[in-house]
């Protein structure tokens, strides 16, 4: 791919509006691209022109610097319109923020440099065959004289790969000798898509979030230099509020989906339904039992869509404060956990209230469902409600993983 280049947003509030304008834009297509599987690289190229993906470079380098909540509801409003369009530049975003923390000035400048012209970033960071998804297999060498580097593995799910200029490969560093003098740990390598023997294959075959070119990367003998290279440890391994950013995203991803199913629900039955016989009335609209099943949908979404607004602020107050980062995962981990259950349930009672017509295949709005059933499991809400727990009863703050 190549950078479309873009324009520049100075302040959230414009952030949104833009935001809502490009929404506006993608909905009316959601359902066909989900299911014709139709690669959205024009509403990439909108969306990367836009300047969202550019706004939370730091100001000293010339973006908009967004808060955190901020970009959180900049995620939910497409999320709303099109929750593959929505994830698509979440790791983006969390590898943008990973250079914030741990990358040297003059990698800031080289790759945030190139996201304020437009580059988009893909991960390159789940595997497959490890006892635990937590386990890195794929490695980075020295060769030479310890200022070059090979990279040779391969990576799943591999989200926004097909629609990226550059790649944040997660990698363990091999390097027995010290031969580098680089310090253990996982390293991220940042690396043009298009570098020699990397292969981006097109086999993401998931039961929803159909479009987002989460598919296969593999490595063969990548060569990198090495100030391509970036240490987690100063992101992921001190209070910094890493993970609690990118979990907030992935709230929010989930809380659009379910206001998304909420108003195809409410334009479904009131252009389409018919009541039930037994209800009396003449417009579904008016069955006492569908309203008051709209009204406890309404409250869920709204619920989740309160805990997400209270984490961002949580999480903005963290980005300064490390004293508040155990407080951001706990706030996170509840708008996770509300999230999850309020795009599941209002995917799944869209059926419920709109009736039989509604599960036409041509209509699709079974996309709500299979976006949300997919992109949850992204990481188990379960352990969030220990995390919660644990903070509650025994006041023990959360682990730094860079997931919570």
């Amino acid at each position: 791919m190549t950078a479309v280049g873009a324009e520049r947003i100075a302040s959230a509030e414009q952030a949104r509006d833009i935001a809502a304008r490009l929404a506006a834009e993608f909905a009316p297509g959601a359902a066909r691209r989900d299911r014709d599987r139709e690669l959205p690289f024009a509403e990439l190229d909108r969306l990367a022109a836009s300047g969202l993906l550019a706004t939370t470079v730091p100001a000293a380098l010339g973006g908009a610097d967004l808060a955190p909540g901020d970009l959180a509801e900049v995620v939910r409003l497409l999320a709303v319109a099109d929750p593959s369009i929505a994830q698509i530049p979440h790791s983006h975003f969390v590898y943008v923020n990973l250079l914030r923390l741990a990358g040297s000035d003059a990698q800031q400048r080289r790759y945030l440099g190139q996201v304020l012209d437009g580059a988009r970033i893909a991960n390159a960071q789940s595997e497959r065959g490890g006892a635990t998804a937590a386990e890195i297999a794929t490695a980075v060498r020295p060769v030479d004289d310890g200022q070059r580097f090979r990279i040779d593995g391969i990576k799943y799910y591999c989200t926004g790969s097909l629609f990226a200029d550059l790649l944040a490969v997660l990698t363990r560093l091999d390097d027995p000798d010290g031969r580098s003098g680089l310090p253990p740990g996982q390293y991220i390598a940042y690396l043009s898509a298009d570098t020699p023997g990397v292969e981006i294959i097109d086999d993401w075959n998931g039961i929803g979030q159909r479009t987002t070119g989460s598919g296969t990367i593999a490595f063969d003998s990548v060569t990198v230099d090495r100030d391509q290279l970036v240490h987690r440890s100063a992101a992921v391994d001190a209070p910094t509020a890493y993970g609690a950013f990118a979990q907030l995203l992935h709230a929010a991803i989930d809380t659009g989906i379910a206001r998304g199913a909420l108003i195809a629900a409410v334009d479904f039955v009131r252009e389409k339904s018919r009541p039930w016989f037994e209800a009396e009335v003449a417009r579904a609209v008016d069955d006492p039992l569908v309203v008051q099943r709209f009204g406890e949908l309404a409250v869920t979404v709204t619920a989740a869509e309160a805990a997400l607004d209270r984490a961002g602020a949580v999480v903005d107050s963290a980005r300064h404060r490390p004293e508040h980062v155990a407080d951001a995962s706990i706030a996170v981990a509840g708008a996770k956990v509300l999230a999850d259950r309020a795009a599941t349930e209002v995917s799944s009672a869209l059926f419920e209230v709109s009736g039989t017509r509604s599960t036409a295949a041509d209509l699709n709005l079974h996309h709500y469902w299979r976006n949300a059933r997919t992109h949850t499991l992204h990481d188990p809400v379960r352990w969030k409600y220990q995390h919660i727990g644990r903070a509650l009863l025994h006041g023990t703050p959360p682990p730094l993983h860079g997931v919570i």
